[in-house]
């Protein structure tokens, strides 16, 4: 038989597929991050409804309507603080996604080069065992005398 098949980039298609599996786990990292701003978000969002909801009540004295006005502006600031956090890590989600993408289309082009030099190989072994057989039963032949 021949010799084996030996990719000679298969340090670099390693190396890709080190580079996908991190950017995989940053964009994990980055949902999880975006998850749980959603979730902050929300949390802001019931609070603030529930806030204006309960109001100030009929007996509310000066003191008690200053004290809601400034939870409700604390509140508003929290919130638009929490949307902007949300947007920033929509942003660096979608690049972490895109990211993601161009890594693994990296590896599967070194990957599909490794397969179709492996086929090449492959036949080029196939055809030279061939040409030795063809070979060996040239040279054991013999002709029949008439």
């Amino acid at each position: 038989m021949g010799k084996p098949f030996v990719f000679r980039l298969e340090k670099v298609l390693e190396y890709r597929r080190q580079l996908e599996d991190q950017a995989r786990m940053t964009l994990a990292s980055a949902q999880a991050r975006h998850k749980a701003q959603e979730e902050v978000l929300r949390d802001v969002e019931t609070r603030l409804a529930d806030h204006v909801e309960r109001g100030f009540g009929a007996k509310a004295t000066q003191a008690d309507i200053w004290l809601w006005m400034q939870y409700r502006q604390a509140l508003d600031r929290d919130l638009t603080a929490a949307r902007e956090e949300l947007d920033r890590l929509a942003r660096y989600l979608q690049i972490c996604r895109q990211e993601a993408v161009l890594r693994s289309r990296e590896k599967k082009l070194l990957e599909k080069l490794k397969d179709r030099q492996a086929k090449k190989h492959h036949v080029a072994e196939n055809l030279a065992e061939q040409k030795e057989f063809d070979e060996m039963a040239t040279l054991r032949y013999e002709p029949k005398d008439s």
